[in-house]
């Protein structure tokens, strides 16, 4: 399955571990993702949440073998799932990013509450470059959190980040040395087992629930146009030339 999970000390961790795969996530794993965070969601033990993946790597992204071979059909597929999960989490999420964080790998962090990143994280949202749009909301998230310029850059040409500019733009927390960044993200999270957990979830509620619904709306528009595009030429030869291991040609393309 590849995800691994356990409670310890008031923490739920999500851990990705397919690190031979550089923790590329398939339907099962956006599954098993789900039911993690809605376990730890009814369990009156779990104060925070922890996601985080392997040394050197975060996740790269979907299986594009396993994405292709089983496309999301709707809002009820595995992926949609696991997106919803994390939205409506009441309890605080902290994420721990070394390495790579690729496509939803870096769109997810829009709805941890704390991000920590590596001096060695690498960022991108390659969605234009595969012939798809942007996803989780991001179309909507990146655009308010960093403004419409760099925005541009991190979507439509699809630019990789470091964590630092991760900080700088207000994605993360802190960038920390990579042998770092879970133990501290770890101990971020406990910090919620000596504040009031009714007191967390009305704050985190506050913080996000007035935008919930625009959000859900854009995931849902988003899905609807990224559905289609998966069936596009463009798409197509975008992961023809990924699975050829050359350079896609959309010069015919208008």
């Amino acid at each position: 399955m590849s995800i691994k999970t356990a409670t310890l000390n008031g923490v739920a961790t999500i851990e990705i571990a397919r690190p031979e795969k550089k923790n590329a996530l398939t339907m099962v794993m956006y599954t098993a993702m789900a039911e993690a965070l809605r376990s730890a969601q009814a369990d009156a033990s779990v104060r925070a949440v922890l996601i985080t993946g392997q040394p050197g790597v975060f996740t790269s992204g979907n299986d594009l073998e396993d994405f292709m071979q089983r496309p999301p059909q709707g809002m009820d597929s595995p992926v949609f799932q696991f997106m919803m999960a994390l939205l409506e989490c009441e309890k605080p999420v902290v994420a721990a990013v070394t390495g790579a964080a690729i496509g939803i790998g870096t769109t997810l962090l829009l709805h941890c509450d704390f991000v920590y990143v590596s001096d060695e994280a690498r960022l991108a949202m390659p969605f234009v470059g595969l012939g798809l749009v942007p996803e989780y909301g991001s179309s909507l998230l990146v655009s308010q959190l960093m403004g419409h310029a760099k925005a541009a850059e991190k979507l439509l040409l699809g630019d990789p980040f470091t964590g630092a500019d991760a900080v700088e733009c207000g994605l993360a927390n802190a960038v920390l040395p990579t042998g770092e960044v879970v133990n501290h993200a770890r101990r971020v999270a406990e910090r919620f087992n000596a504040l009031p957990p009714g007191a967390v979830r009305d704050t985190k509620r506050l913080m996000r629930g007035h935008q919930r619904e625009q959000v859900r709306t854009v995931i849902a528009s988003e899905a609807a146009i990224f559905s289609e595009r998966l069936r596009s030429p463009e798409a197509q030869e975008a992961f023809q030339a990924f699975f050829q291991k050359r350079k896609p040609d959309f010069s015919s393309f208008t």
